[in-house]
């Protein structure tokens, strides 16, 4: 196969000691010269596949450093109920529940009861009234709350006397029965009651999922999905039909089978590989269960926390040792606080398997810190995994929970400047896996509309282009510890590439979430379009 060669572009390597370069070579999946026109040329060996950029903006391939892939997967196939009003909402399950069988499951995603004006979680009669012969389950946008109807608590086996799980609350209404709401662990009881798919029927939904994500110009990801997402990406790799670079989480509760099998992070191949163990420490903040040092503003509840600091210091401290790194979510600046002195706690005396490199634990969102923490995961070695279009989503509820907390909170530029790695994603399905929506949101504070103004919201925490890009790229693969083969474009990396047909690094900054992505590029191969 001839060596490719790329030239009259505008390429943003991301190396620092080559910044721009207008042309790159590539030779069996991997960058083979970075540079002008005619030294990359020159690098080709017989007469090279040309292709002509005609001045595209070159970026190294876009990672999202957090989403749930099975979820996105099958939040396509779902219900979307993602709206602006109640009766929009159910206006949708009910259409679902007139084309399909009574009895079946009817599972849909996006809710989100803040913007539909009263503010209180809803109940389940609005789901009995559109779908009274199918049981329904409805997760929230957070992820941590689940919405169902009396079929489905029916399945579930919940009712008047059952307990609250640990960790997860069973909401009540005034007559005191089950409301359908189920917040943090208890959503675990419904959907434990829903039938899995396949791992190759998973599989396949998943290949439509790589395919939107490709066009996005995503060319890798850290998932965090359950056990039944790594058997669907193992059987796209063995089909040779993986051509995106997952880096695959742990979840907690298969920590114990991971040690026993003395599986490390960083194991596999350049296209799926063993990721962190990911545990949690609270909820969200829409459902108020984020766990706060104070309370949420006129209230009187600080969230639920789902783990102890001595659970934790426990799966730090045995992860490490075996070489498995950790990913624990924490939203509320209470949580973080106590992750952190978990993990200061974790790496006194910490002792890592023999050839095992220095773990590179991670935070999980971060959204608020109090300010004597920000410094502290800098110092400390801590990975700030965030997820820039939480801020602009959020910023309304924030400020109406959060109220002058929301000084430090989504804090970018703050962790940047105390020496913190940022890794960028989306929380994808939660919010759009759009790489260009996130580097907007990250470097403005503003929605798509404009809103909250031109300087966007809290913008002291606003960060430059290039340190949005930067965490989408170089800190995603430092995140991973995959530094020496992703993250820039230089010789002898794996040549993944995201090609804009816009330079977002000299349009106006608003104007980056509609750059169009003409191609992407995972291994020297063209997993969508063609400049």
């Amino acid at each position: 196969m001839p060596d490719l060669l790329l030239v009259n572009g505008t390429v943003h390597t991301m190396d620092p000691a080559r910044p721009r370069a207008t042309a790159i070579a590539i030779r069996d999946g991997r960058f083979l010269a970075v540079g002008d026109d005619a030294s990359a040329r020159g690098a080709c060996a017989g007469t090279p596949r040309t292709i002509d950029l005609r001045g595209a903006c070159v970026l190294p391939g876009l990672t999202d450093s957090h989403l749930h892939f099975r979820w996105y997967a099958e939040s396509l196939h779902a219900v979307d109920v993602e709206t602006p009003t109640l009766d929009e909402a159910m206006a949708r399950v009910r259409a679902r529940a007139e084309s399909v069988p009574p009895g079946a499951w009817i599972t849909g995603t996006g809710w989100n009861h803040n913007v539909w004006g009263a503010g209180a979680l809803p109940d389940l009669r609005p789901l009995d009234k559109a779908a009274p012969r199918n049981p329904v389950a409805l997760q929230a946008k957070s992820g941590h709350a689940l919405w169902a109807n009396s079929l489905a608590l029916q399945k579930a086996g919940i009712g008047l006397d059952t307990p609250d799980p640990e960790g997860g609350k069973i909401a009540h209404g005034r007559d005191g029965l089950p409301s359908g709401i189920l917040l943090e662990n208890a959503m675990d009881m419904v959907q434990a009651a829903i039938p899995l798919p396949s791992a190759a029927e998973l599989a396949g939904m998943m290949r439509a999922a790589q395919a939107a994500v490709h066009r996005l110009g995503l060319t890798g990801i850290h998932d965090f999905d359950r056990s039944l997402a790594m058997h669907a990406f193992q059987e796209l790799r063995a089909r040779g039909e993986l051509q995106l670079r997952v880096v695959k989480g742990i979840p907690q509760e298969d920590l114990g089978a991971a040690l026993t099998l003395g599986l490390r992070t960083g194991f596999g191949d350049d296209l799926l590989t063993v990721g962190s163990v990911k545990m949690f420490a609270d909820g969200a903040l829409g459902p108020q269960t984020a766990w706060m040092l104070a309370p949420f503003e006129g209230s009187w509840s600080t969230g639920i926390g789902r783990l102890t600091e001595e659970e934790m210091v426990a799966d730090i401290s045995r992860a490490n040792a075996a070489g498995i790194w950790c990913a624990i979510h924490a939203i509320g600046d209470a949580a973080c606080h106590v992750v952190l002195d978990a993990y200061e706690r974790a790496s006194e005396g910490a002792v890592s398997s023999a050839g095992a490199p220095r773990a590179r634990n991670r935070i999980e969102h971060v959204q608020l810190l109090h300010p004597d923490d920000i410094a502290r995961l800098g110092r400390l070695g801590i990975v700030a995994s965030m997820q820039p279009l939480h801020a602009t989503s959020d910023m309304l509820i924030a400020e109406r929970y959060w109220g002058a907390r929301c000084a430090s909170a989504y804090a970018w530029k703050s962790l940047l400047d105390s020496g913190a790695a940022l890794a960028f994603g989306s929380d994808c399905p939660v919010e759009s896996p759009d790489p260009l929506a996130g580097i907007h949101a990250a470097v403005t504070r503003r929605r798509a509309d404009g809103s909250p103004g031109p300087d966007g919201w809290r913008p002291a925490q606003r960060v430059s282009v290039a340190q949005a890009v930067h965490a989408y790229t170089q800190g995603a693969a430092y995140a991973a510890g995959r530094e020496a083969s992703l993250g820039s474009i230089q010789p002898g990396k794996l040549a993944d590439l995201t090609i804009l047909s816009a330079d977002i690094f000299s349009i106006d900054p608003h104007e980056i979430r509609a750059a169009p992505v003409r191609a992407t590029m995972v291994g020297g191969a063209f997993v969508h379009g063609e400049p």
